[in-house]
């Protein structure tokens, strides 16, 4: 979502939020934002016909790894909760047990990096319906995915209401340079009171900011933020934002930063990649590229002893998971946030799981 034409799109505080009359296409450069048009399709997924499926699930095997011995949690970079098969391995921001890989929002509130394939917008419209977003939570939880990020509060707030889910989320805070304290503390306010267990500042105001010099205002709102009691981060596509709040001693409880390899064939070259090309544009950039030096992340964020939530990990579908999540987990992310349709979410945190549990040695220590 860092494109600037994408951001006005989000005027409004709160989550990015599909209107209950349905789905529209928006702007952006290459991004789609995508609208339920099928909510009266949800009625047809009762309790009783999700318990029944959740059983099903269940009963075919989202399974750990059969015959292997629980390697104690230090290993495997936080708790192990003894709830059996499927559960993920878990760290803690604050108060909130994270599961170590978190639901990306974009995928539930109906956004999607999709570069320059045109038809991707409409095939999203037709396949994610409400009653699939429901089934999507569902799985996640199913699968130990405890945390939805950033976006889809009214989805997470209604699966967890209508089927006795216990999904968490932690949304983002949308700051501005020109933001008076009483519209920023009043935005900061409605968006703890979606349940969150945690905020952040949103990576493009985060962006923004530091671009602009901004750097007080980071502090501020992270001030304001805090006044909630929730664990509050800084999030940036930039390295320049963690590197900023470090610098500045931004009393910040844990980094959000993009985290991908370059080595994909829409990768952006190295002669063209600039810094905030993801909000400027210009040649080379086409929605398809958010961590533009992944080598010197590793290398700053060893040095930083806050938790990190690693993002667009997949490049927003250019990696595979197989490569993506133990590369993200080896170079020191303690939390990786994954964008994933239903179909990909078991195999998925199967994969994850093993990969965890596998407690390779890391690039950076745990650091929740």
């Amino acid at each position: 979502m860092p494109q600037s034409r994408a951001v006005s799109t989000l005027g409004r505080a709160g989550p990015k939020r599909p209107p209950k009359s349905g789905l529209t296409a928006g702007s952006g450069r290459g991004k789609m934002r995508a609208m339920n048009a099928h909510s009266e399709s949800a009625r047809s997924l009762t309790r009783r016909g999700f318990i029944r499926t959740s059983a099903l699930v269940a009963a075919s095997g989202v399974a750990a790894m059969p015959g292997a011995a629980a390697p104690a949690a230090s290993d495997v970079g936080g708790e192990v909760p003894g709830a059996g098969p499927g559960v993920l391995p878990c760290g803690r921001i604050g108060k909130a047990r994270i599961s170590r890989v978190l639901l990306g929002g974009n995928l539930i509130s109906g956004y999607l990096h999709a570069r320059d394939l045109k038809y991707a917008g409409a095939l999203f419209r037709a396949y994610v319906t409400e009653e699939k977003l429901m089934q999507t939570l569902r799985l996640a939880e199913e699968c130990g995915v405890n945390t939805v990020f950033e976006t889809g509060a009214e989805y997470v707030r209604r699966y967890n209401r209508r089927f006795g889910g216990r999904m968490q989320f932690i949304p983002h805070i949308k700051v501005e340079a020109g933001q008076g304290d009483a519209a920023l503390r009043d935005h900061i306010r409605q968006q703890a009171d979606t349940g969150a267990v945690a905020l952040y500042v949103w990576g493009v105001s985060g962006d923004r900011l530091v671009q602009g010099g901004a750097v007080e205002r980071l502090r501020r709102a992270v001030e304001l933020a805090k006044d909630t009691g929730l664990p509050v981060g800084v999030g940036g596509h930039s390295l320049r934002v963690p590197m900023a709040c470090e610098k500045a001693q931004v009393p910040c409880d844990f980094y959000v930063k993009t985290f991908h390899s370059d080595d994909y064939p829409s990768a952006t070259p190295k002669a063209l990649r600039k810094e905030f090309i993801w909000l400027d544009g210009g040649e080379g950039w086409y929605d398809n590229m958010w961590c533009i030096d992944p080598e010197e992340t590793v290398a700053f964020m060893r040095t930083v002893t806050k938790p990190w939530i690693a993002f667009k990990v997949l490049a927003a579908g250019a990696i595979y998971p197989r490569q993506a999540f133990p590369h993200a987990f080896k170079s020191g992310a303690d939390f990786i946030a994954v964008g994933m349709f239903d179909f990909q979410i078991k195999e998925n945190c199967e994969l994850a799981g093993k990969v965890l549990r596998l407690g390779e040695p890391r690039d950076r220590p745990w650091c929740a």
